[in-house]
């Protein structure tokens, strides 16, 4: 282990050992951004090898999760936006997608991980559909969930979630004039993507950006934030041990 490398293993057990396990997130979302500006950076061959540098970061992210043991994650990999991105990069994209989701059960089963894709998959190829949604069937029960927001975003999930509840309330034979008064924030929180788990507690968006892009838009009303300066694939266990810290450190009061 290099200097460098010993240093940040003793800060890391530092960090950890300051932690207080009452103050840790139950939810934690976490937006993987920078990889093509990584690969730029590195000077890398193409994004693809990016991409795969980014993946094997968010399978070890998930190892870094289980202490402290956060039981809920929602990881961003795509957006409805980035589809309409070139082919030539959107395809190694999907490519290294799918072999990630052919690893997450075995870490899922490792780590007890329920896991779920949330989205508009619809939207998705084929391929890449079939893998999405093979997640929830290799893995459908666990005693923390891992969420895979993939094809999307926070105003579409708000709008899905508008269009099931009147169609709930419609096939219950609730009048059409008698609608609105039945359009609460209960009712309508019960028809997010993922309304058995609580709201984000954390948001982690790494490369800089100091933005949500509307990721998780409903659910992160009363989150705080951790923007980190790092290119996902360069994220390290210091970065989001210190994200935890900065939690734990902050009063959080709800609006009240």
């Amino acid at each position: 282990m290099s200097g460098q490398g010993l240093l940040y293993t003793i800060y890391e057990r530092r960090l950890l050992r300051e932690l207080d396990p009452t103050k840790v997130p139950h939810h934690i979302g976490v937006i993987l951004d920078g990889h093509r500006r990584f690969a730029r950076a590195e000077g890398l061959a193409d994004y693809a090898l990016s991409y795969e540098r980014g993946m094997r970061r968010f399978e070890e992210f998930l190892g870094w999760a289980q202490n402290p043991r956060i039981p809920a994650i929602t990881a961003w990999v795509l957006s409805p936006q980035n589809l309409a991105r070139p082919p030539e990069e959107l395809e190694p994209y999907f490519g290294v997608l799918i072999d990630l989701f052919g690893r997450l059960p075995e870490l899922a089963e490792r780590y007890d991980l329920r896991l779920r894709a949330i989205g508009r998959l619809d939207l998705l190829p084929d391929h890449l559909r079939a893998a999405a949604t093979g997640l929830a069937e290799a893995r459908p029960s666990g005693s923390a969930t891992l969420n895979i927001a993939l094809s999307y975003g926070g105003r579409e999930e708000i709008v899905d979630a508008t269009r099931a509840l009147v169609d709930s309330l419609v096939s219950r034979g609730v009048p059409a004039d008698e609608l609105a008064e039945h359009v609460t924030v209960e009712s309508l929180a019960s028809h997010m993507y993922s309304a058995d788990i609580p709201d984000a507690d954390l948001l982690i968006r790494t490369s800089g950006e100091s933005r949500l892009s509307g990721f998780l838009l409903w659910q992160s009303a009363y989150a705080e934030y951790a923007f980190v300066d790092v290119f996902w694939p360069a994220f390290r266990r210091v970065d989001y041990l210190r994200a935890l810290r900065d939690y734990a450190a902050r009063e959080r009061r709800f609006g009240r």
